[in-house]
């Protein structure tokens, strides 16, 4: 660990100019132009703009845990996830959008719902977040109500059968492993 800190103040760029290249519902990419604050001008620097993103380690009232089996068309492969998606306009927090992206890919609704922190994918080229939830008392209450372009198998897992997907690699989307292993530790079952 280096000695000179400095103030995460004194690290920040100022933005002198943006232009927007390719605006669409789920995605934005814009070309900055910054100083930083050596003076150095960099441009252009390009920044994805994306909704915010939510997701749940979300556990029935039997205990069982919510998993994801779909194909991902960027990498031509199917593999497990958790339950989430976008934060939606008409969603009045991040607590109200994990709520209604479970009931509407699972048809699952919970009793409670637990704020585990958030992330980023890449914070040098994307603007959103990722909330992660703890989710707990899921009761099935309807048919999934899937977008178009959603074919979800929803599955449900044993705890020590998601820690196996873990360890053979089932599950890939890393935003999503993180927040397994917050819920993990958050229940008391991780081992470091």
């Amino acid at each position: 660990m280096s000695n000179n800190n400095r103030s995460d103040a004194s690290m920040i760029w100022q933005t002198n100019e943006s232009k927007y290249l390719f605006k669409d519902t789920w995605m934005t990419v814009r070309a900055d132009t910054c100083t930083k604050p050596d003076g150095k001008i960099i441009t252009p620097y390009y920044v994805y703009e994306f909704p915010d993103w939510v997701t749940a380690f979300a556990i029935t009232k039997d205990g069982k845990v919510i998993m994801e089996k779909q194909y991902r068309h960027a990498l031509g492969q199917v593999h497990y996830e958790v339950p989430g998606g976008c934060v939606d306009k008409e969603d009045s927090s991040f607590e109200d959008a994990v709520s209604r992206e479970l009931l509407e890919e699972t048809g699952y609704q919970f009793d409670h719902f637990e704020f585990l922190g958030n992330i980023s994918a890449n914070p040098s080229t994307n603007a959103n977040m990722m909330h992660l939830f703890l989710a707990t008392g899921g009761e099935y209450v309807q048919k999934p109500s899937l977008d178009e372009g959603e074919d979800i198998e929803v599955q449900l897992f044993t705890i020590d059968e998601v820690k196996d997907l873990l360890r053979n690699n089932q599950i890939i989307q890393s935003m999503h492993v993180t927040c397994i292993f917050y819920a993990l530790e958050r229940l008391g079952l991780l081992k470091y």
